[in-house]
């Protein structure tokens, strides 16, 4: 009779198999010459036998089925079938004389009805194996979530604790993550410029790989890195060490959101408004093309006719530059600012006691609503879905009180830093006022604000609460003088900030929009 060696392992780490697939080959082969039985194929795979669709398994049944060979020798049946199907396969085909005998170094067969009889056994014994090893990973995972462990490898940046079966912080590459968020907030980096700079800080992944720029880009959407994590689609507040802020990982994603699906164009000349403005008619993206030396936008007109024209990059840069002038502060008047900040900061320090016990409350009322959430998902009065959608709002929510509570206790006050962040952003638009940096000056309105519309020759957008409020005041406060003054000596393109004691921005309303703390919660 002539046998096919069928050799097979899990998909999983070798160090976790019994016997790997070199060492049954080689026990198969000894006991094929020992028992002198001639081999005519060999078959062997690396998948698991829990679920039917195994190629190499459905090549040796079709060899067989062809009269290529009579019998199977095998490690032990286990080997062979882990499921119904490919169990009962090879019993139909020795009922139906395909299969003629089934050789195991472990185990005995002979063609015969006890024989498979207690082959079926055997291939019910591996079945119960597999199952209850379902349950029992399930029951791991179950006890894991409870603790608010993630219940499989950790992401980059942390590692795998085998003897407390937690999650750590890796030392050496969560700074190094860390750092790529910062960056990639700025949005003064694209995914590929990030995956570059972790390439050259020496991260890699845990295989030791480089990082594709889609690798990064999961890197960035991941949850875990500021504390909550999903599995099978539902999310968990996890007992593991944040490597960022819920804040930090909010500015990325809104980075990431605002840049789309937009691809960099490789062309000779760069246009600092092309890319930047859509048209206010027709709602097409604004091209540019150079005529006699000048740089002209106009609309793409891809959707339907538009009566919009040309208009030249100079009219849009002075529309430009009297905005920022708008919102411009010098750096006396900006040094001036910080210190009343600082002072703002240490009154805040010794009045928190509210605010924590707000924040307090609020914790404690978010975990009431998670129970009754819970509730109303086992009663089935709300869906899965719907179940699964509010929670994770409801725990993104926690960790930001929990966020704002460690700043408050550390000495910090969450609206300083966005405050301080906007006062030095108006003494960046003094600089790029001064230095006429063309593509840094659309980056800042990127920044400050969206929707940034061409029509009519006129650049519109929707500008931030504080920097709307900075313009409006400056305006006013503009317009106000030219009463006082008649019209004379200064006007509305005035630009400040070179060292002279004059300000576009007054420090005075400036300090009012600054005490409107709402409004660097809702918009910075």
């Amino acid at each position: 009779m002539r046998y096919v060696i069928y050799a097979r392992k899990s998909s999983e780490s070798e160090e976790r198999q019994i016997l790997s697939i070199e060492a049954q080959l080689a026990e198969l082969q000894e006991y094929s010459a020992k028992e002198k039985r001639e081999i005519v194929a060999s078959f062997q795979e690396a998948q698991t036998a829990k679920e039917p669709g195994r190629t190499k398994f459905a090549e040796m049944l079709s060899f067989l089925q062809e009269g290529y060979a009579d019998g199977i020798i095998s490690w032990h049946p286990d080997r062979l079938a882990r499921n119904s199907i490919d169990g009962g396969q090879i019993v139909y085909l020795l009922d139906t004389g395909k299969i003629k005998d089934l050789k195991f170094p472990t185990f005995w067969f002979e063609n015969t009805p006890q024989g498979k009889f207690m082959l079926n056994i055997a291939f019910g014994q591996s079945k119960y194996y597999i199952d209850n090893l379902s349950e029992n990973i399930r029951r791991g995972h179950c006890a894991k979530l409870r603790r608010g462990v993630f219940p499989g490898f950790a992401p980059l940046g942390y590692l795998n604790n085998h003897r407390t079966r937690d999650i750590d912080i890796d030392p050496e590459k969560s700074p190094l993550v860390r750092k790529g968020f910062e960056l990639y907030a700025t949005s003064k980096y694209t995914l590929k410029q990030i995956a570059r700079a972790f390439k050259n800080m020496g991260l890699r992944s845990q295989k030791g790989n480089v990082l594709s720029v889609s690798c990064v880009q999961r890197l960035l959407q991941n949850h875990f890195y500021y504390g909550i994590f999903k599995f099978k689609g539902e999310a968990y507040q996890g007992t593991h060490e944040p490597i960022v802020s819920k804040k930090l990982f909010d500015q990325c994603q809104d980075v990431m959101k605002s840049r789309g699906h937009i691809k960099t164009r490789k062309a000779e000349k760069t246009f600092p408004f092309r890319g930047f403005l859509t048209c206010g008619e027709c709602g097409c993206a604004i091209t540019a093309e150079t005529q006699k030396g000048h740089n002209y936008y106009r609309c793409t007109k891809k959707k339907n006719s538009c009566s919009q024209k040309y208009v030249r990059e100079e009219a849009l840069m002075e529309q430009v530059k009297s905005f920022l002038q708008k919102v411009s502060l010098s750096s006396q008047d900006t040094e001036k600012v910080l210190r009343e900040l600082d002072k703002d900061e240490q009154k805040a320090k010794s009045g928190n006691h509210a605010i924590l016990e707000n924040l307090k409350s609020e914790i404690a009322d978010i975990g009431s609503k998670l129970d009754k959430l819970l509730s109303a998902y086992l009663d089935e009065i709300v869906s899965a879905e719907e179940y699964a959608t509010q929670k994770e709002k409801l725990l993104a929510r926690k960790v930001e009180c929990t966020e704002e509570t460690n700043e408050i206790k550390n000495g910090s006050v969450s609206w300083l830093e966005p405050a301080r962040a906007f006062v030095k952003s108006l003494n960046h638009a003094t600089e790029l006022v001064r230095t006429v940096n063309k593509a840094e000056m659309t980056t800042f309105l990127k920044q400050i604000g969206s929707n940034h519309i061409l029509f009519d020759k006129s650049i519109s957008f929707s500008p931030k609460i504080p920097y709307k409020l900075a313009a409006e005041r400056s305006e006013a406060a503009s317009n106000r003088l030219k009463i006082l003054t008649g019209g004379g000596s200064r006007n509305r393109t005035h630009i400040s900030g070179f060292g002279d004691r004059d300000s576009t921005i007054e420090i005075c309303p400036l300090k009012e929009i600054i005490q409107q703390r709402i409004y660097f919660f809702d918009s910075l």
